[in-house]
């Protein structure tokens, strides 16, 4: 039997995780994309302890559901998991028997995500604080149990080539 595969795509915001986990998307047979922000689209934003408890649960349930689909091979889930905290959190209540677990990290030097994030800020996508916040975000990456990708000067498509291939 084939093993099916989860990707679990991480960095800061800006770096570019939601257009690696759509390249990845499109590249993989038989998958699914997943962005951890989709469950914390709540108003007004809430950000407490019991939240925090509900979108990780909610996170292991929707995942674990992908996996156990049998016309599902590859679960693609993309989210800011800067702590090893968070990655541990949600591989502590999937089903993984038969399932490759692959956690990516997306690196980028200080340049190119301010280059991303001023980009996102003229069009109007994000607000001038994310420069800020993301930066502070960057370093944590290097601290992770996971593969480090350096996106800093290639595509989303590429990138996603580069993940599939290792």
């Amino acid at each position: 039997m084939k093993m099916k595969q989860l990707y679990l795509i991480g960095g800061a915001m800006g770096a570019g995780k939601s257009a690696v986990g759509s390249a990845l998307n499109r590249l993989a047979n038989k998958s699914v994309w997943l962005d951890g922000d989709d469950l914390w689209r709540m108003n007004p934003f809430t950000v407490s302890d019991s939240t925090k408890l509900m979108v990780m649960a909610n996170i292991r349930a929707v995942i674990n559901n992908f996996l156990a689909c049998p016309d599902i091979d590859c679960v693609i889930f993309t989210w800011v998991m800067h702590e090893q905290k968070i990655i541990d959190d949600i591989l502590s209540g999937l089903a993984l028997d038969g399932v490759e677990v692959r956690a990516v990290s997306l690196m980028l030097s200080e340049e190119a995500l301010k280059s991303r994030l001023e980009k996102d800020i003229a069009a109007g996508i994000r607000q001038p604080d994310i420069v800020e916040r993301s930066l502070g975000y960057l370093k944590k990456y290097d601290l992770l149990d996971t593969e480090k990708l350096d996106v800093s000067g290639i595509s989303p498509e590429e990138a996603a080539v580069r993940i599939m291939e290792r």
